[in-house]
């Protein structure tokens, strides 16, 4: 969350002249309705199944750059689904994650206590997020350019 990585992804998507797809905004179209929305109206197992489906049809379709949901690794077959493709994990601290997103209402994983709870989620995450990615890619303190030309790097792919 506020790593980044819609902004990176239409970011590296443009550098290497590719399409650019994101998961989230997949859902958002297809249900008609906010993220948010869906965990208030649904709960969070039905959105996670919505957010299954969306990642493995875009893994299926889309040939650019594809930013996932931060709860999308959750599942063992999304996992499956980007073993071997040059995944990029944008980490960042709790500090700039509050500067970033202020951890608000919107995030309907962080109602309550928002610093406790994103730590909680990045525990349980990260090894998650490490399993797939082929590089991480540190976000703190770096503007979204910087942090696109890390990833470009650290993947070692070129622009066009």
């Amino acid at each position: 969350m506020g790593s980044g990585k819609s902004t990176v992804g239409g970011l590296l998507a443009e550098r290497l002249g590719v399409p650019y797809r994101d998961t989230d905004a997949d859902i958002v179209a297809a249900q008609g309705r906010e993220i948010s929305d869906i965990f208030v109206d649904e709960g969070e197992p039905y959105f996670r199944e919505l957010e299954r489906q969306a990642v493995a049809a875009a893994v299926a379709e889309h040939t650019g750059v594809l930013a996932l949901g931060g709860g999308a690794v959750l599942d063992e077959g999304t996992r499956g689904l980007l073993a071997g493709l040059p995944v990029a994990y944008l980490s960042m601290d709790v500090e700039e994650a509050v500067r970033r997103v202020g951890l608000g209402a919107a995030r309907p994983l962080l109602a309550v206590n928002p610093r406790r709870q994103w730590r909680e989620l990045m525990d349980a995450r990260r090894p998650l997020y490490t399993e797939v990615a082929r590089v991480v890619v540190a976000t703190d303190d770096r503007t979204p350019e910087e942090v696109a030309q890390a990833v470009l790097d650290a993947l070692e792919l070129k622009d066009v």
